[in-house]
C-alpha cells in the first residue's frame, strides 16, 4: 500500500488509479478509502484522470498525528500533491470541500477545485453550530461514548431520528464509531464558517484556482444558500445545481460534471 509522509511525520495512506492529469479526491466527515463514496467515484473518473484517493489523518490506514490542526491536514494534502507531480486538481465532498478550499487559500498547488456542499452555515435558515461543539465531541470520545458522538453529529446535520436508530443495527455502525474521533477535526476545519454569519470580505481572496461549487436540487435551503454564497465569494467561482440530488449525491450524476469542469 503506497504512503506519503506529511511534514510532521504522519503517514498518509493512498491509492492511485488511471492515467491523465492528477485529481485528488477529498472525503468528508466519517469517510475514508474503505468506507464512503470516493472509491466508486474514482473508478469512474480513472479513464480521464490519474485519481488519488486517500485516508485523511486518523482514518482508515493513515496515522493520527497529534495534536490536530488544520495546518496539518493541509500539509497532508500537500504531500499528496507532491506525489502527484507538484500540482493537481481536487474534488472535495462536504467538509472535504472545505479542506480543499482552505488548502488553496493557504497556497497549495491546486489548479482547479470542485466542491459539493461544503457545510458552511452562513445565515439564519438553520441553527448555527455551537461554539462548544468540538469540545463536546472530544468529551464524548474521551469518555468512550463514540456512538453518542456519531449520533450528536447526525442530529446536527439533520439526519432523521428513525434513520439514526436503524443505522445502529447495521454493519456500518462500527465503522462510523471507529472514526468518531475525527468528527472534531471536521468541525475545527469548518470553524467560523458554521456560525450563521456571511463570509467576511476577502475570506477567500487567495484562492486563485477556478472553483466549481455544486449543490443538490433537493438539498435544504441553508446548504444551497451557503454554496451559492461560496461561489460568489471566491475570485473565480461558478455555481451549479445538480437536479434531483441531495447531500448523498449519486456517482453517475457527478462524473460527467466533474469531467467537463476539469477537462475544459
Amino acid at each position: 500500500m503506497p504512503r506519503v509522509t506529511s511534514k510532521d511525520g504522519t503517514s498518509i495512506a493512498f491509492d492511485r488509479a488511471g492515467s491523465g492529469p492528477p485529481l485528488i479526491l477529498v472525503d468528508g466527515a466519517l469517510c475514508y478509502r474503505g468506507f464512503g463514496p470516493m472509491q466508486s467515484l474514482a473508478s469512474h473518473l480513472s479513464s480521464h484522470f490519474t485519481v488519488f484517493t486517500y485516508d485523511r489523518r486518523g482514518r482508515g490506514e493513515s496515522a493520527n498525528g497529534r495534536p490536530y490542526a488544520v495546518e496539518r491536514e493541509i500539509e497532508d494534502l500537500d504531500a499528496l500533491i507532491r506525489e502527484a507531480g507538484g500540482e493537481a486538481y481536487a474534488y472535495g465532498a462536504s467538509s472535504g470541500g472545505g479542506l480543499a478550499l482552505e488548502a488553496a487559500n493557504r497556497g497549495s498547488a491546486l489548479r482547479k477545485i470542485a466542491v459539493y456542499e461544503p457545510p458552511y452555515v452562513l445565515d439564519d435558515s438553520i441553527a448555527p453550530v455551537p461554539e462548544d461543539y468540538v469540545a463536546r465531541l472530544n468529551q464524548l470520545v474521551a469518555a468512550g461514548r463514540r456512538g453518542d458522538a456519531v449520533k450528536m453529529f447526525m442530529r446536527t446535520v439533520g439526519t432523521p431520528g428513525f434513520f439514526i436508530a436503524i443505522m445502529q443495527v447495521l454493519p456500518m455502525w462500527p465503522k462510523l464509531k471507529g472514526v468518531a474521533h475525527t468528527l472534531a477535526y471536521d468541525f475545527t476545519l469548518m470553524g467560523d464558517g458554521q456560525r450563521g454569519k456571511a463570509f467576511p470580505p476577502g475570506r477567500w481572496a487567495s484562492v486563485r484556482a477556478p472553483v466549481l461549487a455544486m449543490d443538490g436540487g433537493k438539498s435544504p435551503a441553508w446548504m444551497r444558500n451557503s454554496v451559492r454564497s461560496l461561489a460568489q465569494a471566491v475570485p473565480n467561482g461558478r455555481y451549479r445545481t445538480l437536479p434531483g440530488q441531495t447531500h448523498m449525491v449519486k456517482t453517475k450524476v457527478q462524473v460527467p460534471v466533474l469531467v467537463e469542469f476539469f477537462a475544459a
